[in-house]
């Protein structure tokens, strides 16, 4: 304050035109060092006020949009000077009858300073007063756009471009169109804009020739024909095709990608032995042959091989499976001779030479005398002992094993398994917290056939967990009408009533669901969906199986209802987004008009569904009626709406009661 009333003081004291030539020279300080940005701004700030005079508001408002827009100062420096700035721009704006130039300096600065201003009061949320002025500013700008002048109008509209930019979310992916197809509705646009600016400033030419930006003007035009000509003349850029073909280089660069393909060959393998690596060795260099692939790592090396499969050519690979395939039909065709050369020749009896040599003539037959039977005795009482047959060999052949089986699992209990299926239950609903949420870019939903596990994340999961609950014992709960529904004394259906799977899935979403119930509606309204689809298949198979939409849907209104407060318009949305509406759920709805607060949220969500979902309307017509005629202080509200959907209601209840009164106060009289 006191130095308020000191820079006031000062400058009543000195005359306008001192004071502009000093902060001329404030302004000339800053220009040549951009720290005393900061003092000097909030030093200037009382002697530019809304009550200084005009000319001293005019250089202030332009000092200050030019401030808040140089870029030459840190975010941190320029977000104190914006919160600074506030509330002398608040009152430069509000100022009845300002003047042209102030109002336009003030807005430029304005729209500088929104975006600065929007990140300081994000980061800190507890100074509302900022945010107050700068909402103050924001309202008194869109309030003089339309009868403002020119200059000021132009200035409103960089200011709500500005407002429109740091308003809007970024999807994170910047559209670039530099090397984008020129379609056909392309070039008509581009042709079309080109033609309306080059007309518009050829219009400004001719109108003031001697202006001083005439020079700029006629560049302008100049390089937008150049651009046209070099963006659509493509004759002088592209060679025709019979020139294209005629040039010397031209077949010579077609030989070239003709050829491209390496050509490899595969020598055969030589004579001897060969190991299975040997065979698939496809390469000269040493190096690589003694090379022990066996030491990487598998995920590594299934890396490579599909990194290197993927960018084989086909010719290539055709060729080495065929060197290969030669190589492995030698390898048989080489083992197939050795064995035929290693099993003597059947000699057949009737074809064989009689081995007589013809340069022999002399014919020498063999004379030696047969072997007696004394002989054969001796040799073989000199032969060696035969080996003995193993016995053992024997037991073990007889004692071979048969197929092994395993033994068949013992019987599970059902309390186990009832505990089991309870904690599985419960580990469904474990992913959820460490899972994201889908974005704040609403994908397109496909409607009850869309994919649960397209993406991992939310609600995919959540997805996953309602059709858990609603399909998993989807025919499987089906009753056996055989007894028409009588238990036995010797059937299981007398043991303790155990929760299945999907019953203790439904528990825990209804959990999960009411413990944030505002936010998590609309995965309220996906499960009541699965269930009622679940229900029509039910009903399509017949066999007396178990409903749950009805009693899940009046679990829920029954949750949310006991926390509902007037500003919750999620249930009318709710009730309009569910499948299926009964008078058991709109009758959940009279409760709210017992509390005088919730009158009109119960009212208001009975007449949505009136007026957006006629084959629900009778029976909410039912409901406003009911209330109507329980509820005194619901009665002016469901009037009204009776009045308009159901004419006549009104005044046949109130004669019905005139009627019923009448015979009551007549026996008064006779008693």
């Amino acid at each position: 304050m006191a130095a308020d009333t000191t820079a006031t003081s000062s400058s009543s004291s000195i005359s306008v035109a001192e004071q502009l030539e000093q902060l001329n020279a404030a302004r000339k300080l800053v220009l040549e060092n951009a720290a005393y940005y900061d003092r000097i701004v909030k030093g200037v700030l009382p002697i530019i006020g809304p009550t200084a005079p005009v000319e001293l508001r005019r250089w202030g408002a332009e000092f200050l949009a030019e401030s808040l827009a140089t870029p030459v100062l840190a975010m941190r420096d320029r977000e104190n000077i914006t919160v600074a700035v506030l509330d002398t721009l608040k009152g430069l704006l509000e100022g009845a009858g300002e003047d042209t130039i102030v109002l336009k300096a003030s807005v430029a600065a304005a729209a500088s300073a929104y975006p600065v201003a929007l990140r300081w009061i994000i980061h800190n949320s507890y100074h509302t007063e900022s945010w107050e002025q700068m909402s103050a500013i924001k309202s008194r700008i869109l309030q003089i756009w339309d009868g403002a002048p020119s200059p000021v109008k132009l200035s409103c509209i960089k200011f709500a471009q500005r407002v429109v930019l740091a308003q809007t979310v970024s999807n994170g992916m910047e559209q670039k169109l530099a090397n984008s197809p020129m379609t056909p509705k392309t070039k008509v646009f581009i042709k079309s804009l080109e033609k309306t600016t080059r007309m518009f400033l050829t219009h400004l030419l001719r109108r003031d020739p001697n202006n001083p930006m005439a020079g700029r003007i006629q560049q302008y035009v100049e390089r937008l024909m150049r651009s046209r000509a070099e963006i659509f003349d493509e004759a002088g850029r592209k060679r025709a095709l019979v020139d294209q073909a005629g040039a010397p280089a031209g077949d010579a660069k077609r030989q070239r990608m003709e050829t491209g393909i390496p050509q490899i060959s595969i020598p055969p393998l030589g004579p001897g032995p060969h190991t299975l690596a040997a065979v698939f060795t496809l390469t000269n260099n040493l190096g690589l042959q003694g090379f022990d692939a066996a030491q990487l790592p598998a995920n590594l090396a299934a890396k490579i091989s599909v990194r290197t499969l993927a960018a084989l050519d086909q010719h290539v690979l055709d060729l080495a499976v065929g060197g290969i395939r030669d190589r492995l039909t030698s390898i048989y065709a080489a083992g197939a001779a050795a064995a035929a050369a290693a099993q003597p020749a059947v000699i057949n009896a009737a074809t064989a030479p009689l081995g007589v040599d013809e340069e022999d003539d002399d014919y020498e037959p063999d004379l030696t005398p047969a072997e007696d039977t004394e002989q054969i005795l001796n040799k073989l009482d000199n032969a060696p002992p035969e080996e003995p047959i193993d016995h053992a060999v024997e037991t073990a052949a007889a004692m071979a094993l048969g197929p092994f089986r395993l033994p068949p699992p013992p019987a599970l209990d059902p309390d186990i398994a009832a505990k089991l299926s309870q904690a599985a239950a419960s580990r469904v609903f474990g992913p959820l917290a460490a899972l994201k949420d889908g974005g704040a870019l609403r994908k397109p939903k496909a409607g009850i056939n869309r994919l649960a596990a397209s993406s991992y994340d939310r609600d995919s999961w959540l997805t996953v967990i309602t059709r858990l609950a609603t399909r998993s014992t989807a025919g499987l709960e089906d009753i056996d009408d055989g007894n028409n529904g009588i238990k036995t004394e010797d059937s299981s259906a007398l043991d303790r009533p155990r929760m299945s799977l999907g019953d203790a899935i439904r528990e825990m979403l209804y959990t999960y669901i009411l413990e944030d119930w505002r936010r998590r509606i609309e995965i309220a309204v996906a499960w009541l969906c699965e269930e009622w689809y679940n229900d029509q298949l039910t009903k399509r198979r017949g066999g007396g199986a178990p409903l749950h939409y009805e009693a899940c849907a009046l679990r829920l209104v029954d949750g949310c209802l006991n926390y509902i407060t007037a500003q919750d318009k999620v249930l009318t949305r709710f009730l309009a987004e569910i499948p299926e509406l009964s008078r058991p759920l709109l009758g959940k709805l009279k409760g709210l008009c017992a509390d005088p607060t919730t009158v009109q949220l119960a009212l208001t969500s009975l007449l949505y569904l009136v007026m957006m979902r006629p084959p629900v309307r009778e029976i909410a017509l039912d409901t406003v009626a009911e209330i109507w005629t329980e509820y005194e202080d619901a009665r002016p509200l469901a009037a009204k709406y009776l009045v308009k959907w159901r004419p006549g209601f009104i005044e046949s209840q109130t004669r019905g009661s005139a009627s019923d009164a009448a015979p009551a106060n007549a026996m008064a009289v006779a008693t």
